[in-house]
């Protein structure tokens, strides 16, 4: 369930004007703490994992990597005279920073509308993606490192090598594969918890 069809909910229900985008995670090296703030993304987190198979810790760090759990954010804008500031590097856009191509064929294979600026539309995205490279590149859903390279590179990209002379990209990467790595056993010791937590969530 997503926070847009919640607040959809919500307003029926309760008469509430709308819902606000929720404010990025207080400690965000911490998948429990996140979740812990943010109860809905856990349930968002649990439903993209049952869909798609993509582990939540990699699709979380690839979140905190894009946006740092920021519904709204974008790249940063070209730069003409190397001040004049002049429409943006890419048409990435919100949590997943999703480009605008590869959310249309997202929309187009899952018939899924949803919006960027939603926490679970972007995780679906995610696992959406990774389970088309695991089926397309036969990388692992497992494997943080390389599916975050063909997520940047995008598929094709990646089948080029394209990543190989980005010495900067690989570094990012590491630092995601180790992010996935450390969320994946913070979620060990807290899952039990957020589930009977989570347990009488409404939607």
């Amino acid at each position: 369930m997503t926070l847009t069809r919640a607040c959809l909910l919500l307003t029926f229900a309760f008469g509430v004007v709308g819902c606000a985008a929720p404010p990025p995670p207080k400690d965000q090296s911490n998948v429990c703490e996140i979740f812990r703030e943010h109860p809905s993304w856990f349930k968002d987190a649990v439903e993209m994992e049952e869909e798609w198979g993509t582990p939540i810790q990699i699709a979380m760090a690839f979140v905190k990597q894009e946006s740092s759990f920021r519904h709204d954010a974008r790249p940063p804008r070209k730069m003409v005279l190397g001040f004049i500031p002049w429409g943006r590097v890419s048409s990435a856009y919100g949590y997943a920073q999703a480009q605008d191509p590869a959310w249309s064929d997202f929309q187009k294979a899952t018939r899924h509308g949803g919006s960027r600026t939603d926490f679970g539309d972007a995780l679906m995205f995610i696992g959406w993606y990774t389970h088309e490279t695991n089926r397309q590149l036969g990388i692992s859903k497992w494997d943080p490192y390389n599916q975050y390279l063909a997520y940047h590179e995008g598929r094709g990209g990646y089948s080029r090598g394209t990543y190989r002379n980005k010495p900067s990209l690989l570094k990012v990467a590491r630092r995601v594969d180790q992010q996935a790595k450390d969320y994946g056993w913070q979620l060990k010791h807290c899952r039990a918890e957020l589930e009977k937590q989570g347990s009488w969530w409404p939607f």
